[in-house]
């Protein structure tokens, strides 16, 4: 499994990291989690807004940050 943050390393990026962290070490699942700060690779998501949540290609979640609750439940669908 991919997983991006799509940000610029704001505060509100660096939090979805650590949750995302988070979740991944909870579940116990395989992940390559990566940070996209290159701000054209962000757009070409269609991204306006940061932080951005993208599994296995799919955008989650763009401009706020998510409850653990709500992240797992992604990973867990992919």
């Amino acid at each position: 499994m991919k997983i991006e943050i799509l940000g610029t390393g704001c505060p509100k990026c660096k939090k979805t990291k650590e949750l995302t962290k988070e979740v991944v070490n909870e579940l116990g699942v395989s992940a390559e989690i990566i940070e996209v700060t290159d701000i054209n690779k962000i757009i070409d998501y269609g991204v306006m807004v940061t932080p951005a949540l993208v599994i296995d290609g799919n955008v989650k979640m763009a401009g706020k940050i998510l409850e653990k609750e709500k992240i797992k439940k992604w990973i867990k669908e992919e």
